[in-house]
């Protein structure tokens, strides 16, 4: 009897399972055309029926922001139930189609089928660029600083809609070109400045000039933001982390198993030598207070309470600090886990701030370039550097709890720094000696 009832819910399970499976078509379209649906709501409500434009000014950053989550939210769906739809109906075949009439599923006549089709094609195609428009339309900007009778490939066009790569260089397949067509690019008619003039002036009779630069502009001031927002949450994201997992997450499971006074109070030998250090310049500071006062001479009792109360304080100071460091290592993990986080969801973040950086450094004059080159290399690799260095190590030791190793401190300092001044070498002459090579000119003849 049993196994009669557990056969019948298996199979049971399975006829409802095989019903969901072919209705997978139906109800993949039917998902998408409801989100096109929504999507023409958002049209019709807010927009006056017309394309949901991320760089409308009919609201405010922070309502556009809103709209274009919900935009790529419902493209994203409508592009999944439509792949769904239509590997769910390649793998369908005639005998399934008989199985769906016995088991009483209709199905959507073909005309209606078309219609949806039909229908959400006409919403989503002025959004087929959606992704493009969001990270990196407008945003790359040609450096200034290339010069104006530069040779430029025909691939040059993409950078327009790469927001990770700086202004591109002429390769080597630019150089196959004819020369012949090369200097028909090159040399016209009339001069080249005259041409440029012209042009200019067309830019500015051209009546939809100002659109072109009040577009161009918020296209900027979005970036700005975008850009500043962002290194903001990478820097108050992981602090807040370490803060909040410290206190309320990892203090106070440290403070419960390190309550117990039998707890090691020294995490390494230069604490225990710190603490040893302070109690012995104690001990001398009381003796020699109690010289210069001219007081009677404190009894050897006196001496050794004081002593045992200066031990107990410096004891429990050196168990918080021993605390501390133990607390420091799980939340630095925390913040690192936050940090990694942010940038995962946040990659058309990072493609804007990249170009935004781009933008600034390429947009630099040649003696900035120069300088902010020499202060990088002359605070990282230059000849005081290895200080910074021993430094910063040493307080990272300090901060985990960890002894200052001198070997690995110089070991460090031996080859961090010669790798970075390689690379850094090597970036000026592989691609800002290609981009500027006035700011190379400069830097040289700064550092020399």
């Amino acid at each position: 009897m049993k196994n009669s009832v557990f056969s019948q819910k298996i199979y049971s399970f399975l006829l409802a399972t095989y019903r969901w499976y072919l209705q997978t078509p139906e109800r993949s379209l039917h998902e998408a055309y409801d989100a096109a649906l929504k999507i023409k709501e958002i049209e019709d409500k807010h927009f006056n029926g017309n394309k949901i434009d991320i760089d409308s000014a009919m609201y405010s950053n922070s309502v556009m922001d809103y709209f274009e989550s919900d935009l790529k939210k419902l493209l994203k769906i409508v592009r999944m139930r439509l792949t769904e739809f239509r590997a769910s109906r390649w793998f369908l075949n005639e005998e399934n189609q008989k199985a769906a009439q016995k088991a009483d599923i209709q199905h959507l006549s073909p005309s209606l089928v078309l219609e949806k089709l039909n229908f959400i094609d006409q919403v989503t195609s002025k959004y087929t660029n959606i992704s493009d428009q969001t990270t990196s339309k407008a945003l790359v900007v040609r450096p200034p600083n290339i010069a104006a009778n530069s040779v430029i490939s025909d691939d040059d066009s993409l950078l327009v809609n790469t927001p990770t790569l700086p202004p591109k260089i002429p390769n080597r397949d630019s150089d196959k070109k004819p020369k012949s067509k090369l200097k028909a690019d090159t040399m016209g008619v009339l001069p080249r400045s005259i041409l440029s003039t012209i042009s200019r002036l067309q830019v500015e009779l051209d009546p939809n000039s100002e659109q072109d630069v009040i577009q161009t502009f918020r296209q900027t001031q979005r970036r700005t933001i975008i850009s500043i927002r962002f290194i903001l949450l990478l820097i108050i994201i992981p602090l807040l982390t370490h803060q909040i997992a410290k206190a309320f997450v990892v203090g106070p499971i440290i403070d419960r198993f390190r309550s117990s006074e039998q707890m090691q109070i020294f995490l390494n030998s230069e604490m225990e030598e710190e603490a040893l250090v302070e109690l012995q310049r104690f001990e001398e500071r009381l003796k020699f207070e109690n010289l210069i006062i001219k007081a009677p001479p404190l009894l050897p009792e006196q001496i050794e309470t004081e002593m045992k109360n200066k031990a107990r304080e410096i004891s429990e100071e050196f168990r918080r600090e021993s605390s501390n460091a133990i607390k420091n290592v799980f939340a630095d993990v925390f913040s690192v886990v936050a940090f990694i986080w942010l940038l995962l969801v946040s990659k058309s973040s990072i493609a804007v701030i990249k170009d935004f950086f781009d933008h600034i450094v390429y947009g630099l004059s040649d003696s900035a370039k120069a300088f902010i080159i020499i202060l990088f290399t002359d605070i990282f690799v230059g000849f005081h550097s290895p200080h910074g260095w021993e430094v910063l190590l040493e307080g990272v030791s300090r901060h985990w709890g960890l002894p200052a190793n001198r070997d690995f401190i110089f070991l460090f300092i031996a080859t961090f720094p010669v790798i970075l001044d390689t690379i850094f070498k090597y970036w000026i002459f592989r691609y800002l000696n290609r981009i500027s090579p006035s700011a190379v000119a400069t830097y040289r003849n700064m550092n020399e």
